[in-house]
């Protein structure tokens, strides 16, 4: 049967190519776009897989580069049962590197507290060191920095060369790499030179990194820090600061996926402010921020719900996690949704093609039954010649769709991340032989009702 499905296929060449083609443009575009959901998910995966510890943030800040913490709360967060080490970063978005405007993707200088990033556990960028080395204390107070294999290639600069970042030169003397777009964005410095060069007050950070002793729960030391700063007040994060502009910065216009992340898969406008006012909080802490406005004051009216709330917000890996994935399962409705068209057109090529072959094939079909065929054959045969359109089609969809991906990688190395998993192409490839039988079902059923004298004389 399969045999004689195949010869009839090839009888019409161009009819089953065309058939065979829209099939495998519907495929590949499905693989190419659900390659997208896949290609975030792996990525946030291998990215927040690394971290094992907690990032302590400011409430409703999305990503560290957003958030701002009074600098003297690290002593009194080291002193929490179950913390063995706090290291205090600041991050910064990079305007100018070579004297070049950076736009997209974006980069970002992260000023991190050596002493004590030399003191943890499972740090992510001194495990990843390719050349050179890790920054040392006889690094603090000076412009030597840690830069990605990325950045490197792009700017051909290698250990031992300088970097003009931010119109400061910067000497490399080591080179990291993660392998996560998430990752490979950062320049990694002594944190009081990024104060210096991003204007930051001596008493501000971005945020705070703290790694549980050995075997610690981070959802116990989560909750104790949240609990040991429920009588402090900070405010919120607001969206509305990311209209300003940093001063002397160059026009920070907001690109690339961390900060979309950031914000929830949603884009942003201009970039962050670097802001250099601090204002008091009712504890006479200090933060980052223009003194509020009439208006900010009462639309930051406490409420009993803000009373309870612990003046920072912690985040493990898998927060981190499950708020991506929430916006991975809207992606993956909307590319449901589009794949869809492209999945009616092949469906309906495939009828067509069916159905004008059985038009063409009345007398056959008739000789057939005359002969001895029943109407369950006549089924198998249409239905097969269909199954065969649909697994080819399958098959070179796959092809097609995972040499797009991978093509778009290699090319945009720094800007996508695009993953077909065996378990898409797997699916693909069933649903295209799914989508190809139920395409020759009306056909075959409209073959098999005909009496073997009326299709003769149709025919």
């Amino acid at each position: 049967m399969l045999k004689f499905a195949l010869r009839n296929l090839l009888s019409r060449p161009m009819r089953s190519l065309l058939a065979l083609l829209g099939l495998h443009v519907a495929i590949a575009g499905m693989v190419g776009l659900f390659a997208v959901a896949e290609g975030l998910d792996s990525m946030v995966a291998s990215t927040f897989g690394r971290v094992s510890g907690l990032v302590v943030m400011q409430p409703a800040a999305p990503v560290p580069l957003f958030s701002r913490l009074p600098a003297r709360w690290e002593a009194d967060l080291q002193a929490i049962p179950g913390v063995e080490t706090v290291n205090a970063e600041i991050w910064q978005r990079v305007n100018v590197i070579e004297d070049k405007l950076i736009y997209s993707p974006p980069r970002f200088l992260v000023g991190t507290d050596i002493e004590t990033r030399l003191r943890l556990r499972h740090g992510v960028y001194q495990e990843d060191v390719e050349e050179g080395r890790f920054l040392s204390r006889d690094d603090e107070g000076t412009n030597n920095c840690l830069i990605s294999r990325t950045v490197a290639k792009e700017y051909g600069v290698g250990v031992g060369d300088t970097l003009r970042v931010e119109r400061q030169d910067l000497q490399i003397v080591g080179i990291y790499h993660c392998g996560s777009m998430l990752l490979d964005l950062a320049i990694l410095m002594d944190i009081d030179q990024v104060r210096q060069i991003g204007r930051f007050g001596p008493d501000v950070v971005s945020t705070f990194y703290v790694e549980p002793i050995a075997n610690g729960s981070n959802e116990q030391v989560a909750d104790r820090i949240e609990q040991a700063f429920l009588d402090r007040r900070l405010e919120a994060w607001q969206p509305s600061g990311l209209m300003g502009m940093s001063e002397g910065a160059e026009g920070n216009v907001a690109a690339g996926l961390l900060e979309t992340l950031g914000q929830g898969m949603s884009a942003l406008g201009l970039g962050p402010t670097q802001q250099t006012n601090a204002a008091e909080t009712e504890d006479g802490s200090t933060v980052a921020g223009s003194p509020p406005t009439n208006d900010d004051m009462a639309a930051n009216v406490a409420s009993t719900d803000a009373e309870n709330r612990s003046a920072l917000e912690v985040r493990s890996a898998g927060d981190w996690t499950d708020k991506i994935n929430d916006v991975s399962g809207d992606l993956n409705l909307a590319l449901t949704v589009m794949t869809s068209i492209g999945v009616i057109v092949a469906v309906l090529s495939i009828v067509n093609t069916m159905l004008m072959s059985v038009t063409e094939r009345m007398i056959e079909f008739g000789i057939l039954k005359a002969n001895g065929w029943s109407r369950r054959d006549v089924v198998r045969l249409i239905t097969c010649e269909s199954a065969i359109l649909g697994v080819s089609g399958g098959l070179l969809g796959c092809v097609v769709g995972w040499s797009a991906t991978e093509l778009m990688n290699w090319y945009w190395p720094t800007r996508l991340f695009l993953y077909a998993s065996p378990q898409l192409l797997a699916f693909a490839i069933v649903f295209s032989t799914l989508l190809g039988v139920v395409g020759g079902l009306y056909p075959a059923l409209w073959a098999m009702r005909m009496m073997p004298m009326d299709a003769i004389r149709r025919g």
